[in-house]
């Protein structure tokens, strides 16, 4: 890996970094926002801007997006992830990383980051692994009309239930919040792009980490936002850049 932006001129270039490094890039602000909270998005999108290949978002990321990957998600206290991206994707729970257990430890974290599942109808498979086996109970993020039996199947496959508005479904701009109040404030979400559309929309994403594959994928797929136009263009200021493999490795920070 090598650093294009900020450059640091004591660093040297083509080296893969050791996890602690990754780490520090992508520390989360201390303190956290104005909210208390801090929400990153964190997606893969090729050169066309597609989001995904037949479905799934791994035929896009690389070795190096995969190390980020997991740093991210040992820095998190939760990450916050679409039914329709756990059915695709075959989500599986975080698992805990012994390389962060004692910086975890220190934060005050729980061994692994927590996955809450943004649903409306909540027809999930609670046989997964996600549900029955997590390192931290899995949570599970609707509406308070939700299905009541659905509800109940959650609960009943352990997973926590989490409302954030009134209606069936959860309001996007309210699903930070609930999450906070539970103690879970670094929070990361890996998408999809509808839900991603949503939280954009919503204004509450403070973070976009982009990696950009070094391929094409065509056929129209969709990008890393899908739902409606926003209101307005929302400003980003780059914040990082980093290149392995010819895969770009961005962050931007919401501007004020």
């Amino acid at each position: 890996m090598r650093r294009l932006f900020p450059v640091v001129a004591d660093r040297p270039d083509d080296r893969e970094w050791p996890l602690e490094e990754i780490a520090d890039e992508y520390a989360y602000p201390e303190p956290l926002g104005p909210s208390g909270r801090w929400l990153r998005a964190n997606m893969v999108s090729s050169l066309d801007g597609a989001a995904e290949y037949e479905g799934r978002s791994q035929p896009l990321s690389s070795p190096g997006d995969m190390r980020i990957f997991g740093v991210l998600r040992a820095l998190a206290d939760v990450v916050v992830v679409g039914a329709e991206t756990v059915r695709r994707e075959g989500y599986g729970p975080a698992r805990a990383s012994t390389a962060f257990a004692t910086a975890r430890e220190a934060r005050g974290q729980g061994p692994a980051a927590a996955v809450a599942v943004v649903s409306a109808g909540l027809e999930l498979d609670f046989t997964l692994p996600l549900f029955t086996s997590p390192a931290v109970p899995t949570l599970v993020v609707t509406g308070e009309r939700a299905p009541a039996e659905r509800v109940a199947a959650a609960r009943h496959a352990g997973a926590r239930v989490v409302f954030a508005g009134e209606e069936a479904h959860a309001r996007a701009e309210l699903v930070p919040g609930a999450l906070a109040e539970l103690g879970l404030r670094r929070q990361l979400t890996e998408g999809g792009p509808r839900l991603l559309g949503a939280l954009a929309a919503a204004g509450v994403l403070d973070e976009v980490c982009l990696s950009f594959a070094p391929r094409l994928v065509g056929g129209g797929t969709s990008g890393v936002l899908a739902g409606p136009l926003l209101a307005a263009p929302q400003e980003y200021a780059l914040n990082g850049v980093v290149e392995e493999g010819g895969f770009l490795f961005t962050r931007y920070i919401r501007s004020v």
